[in-house]
């Protein structure tokens, strides 16, 4: 629930659980290539769904990498991020301490 009378018109979840954006889903993926090369190993994906809060990360990021994964090279490269977002924002994902609570 959001709750708009709030002082000088800044909205505020009062749930804590907004769904994450592309953008910031893309964001924390960006942030999991831990070696800097541009490509996103099971490992990476591993880390990364581990921060967005998944139960089975390992697992989460085995489908993850089946679903975008087109060439088959075992690795997440700039032209499949899009796919793996929008796996990551289907199953959604959400921004938990959000509110002021």
């Amino acid at each position: 629930m959001l709750d708009f009378f709030r002082p000088r018109n800044i909205i505020r979840c009062t749930c804590g659980h907004v769904p994450l954006t592309e953008v910031q889903l893309t964001n924390i993926f960006k942030k999991c290539d831990f070696n800097g090369d541009g490509y996103l190993t099971k490992e990476d994906l591993t880390e990364a769904f581990r921060q967005l809060g998944s139960t089975f990360p390992g697992y989460r990021a085995g489908r993850a990498l089946h679903r975008a994964d087109k060439n088959g090279d075992g690795l997440i490269d700039k032209k499949e991020l899009d796919k793996l977002v929008e796996y990551a924002r289907k199953r959604g994902y959400r921004l938990r301490n959000a509110c002021s609570n």
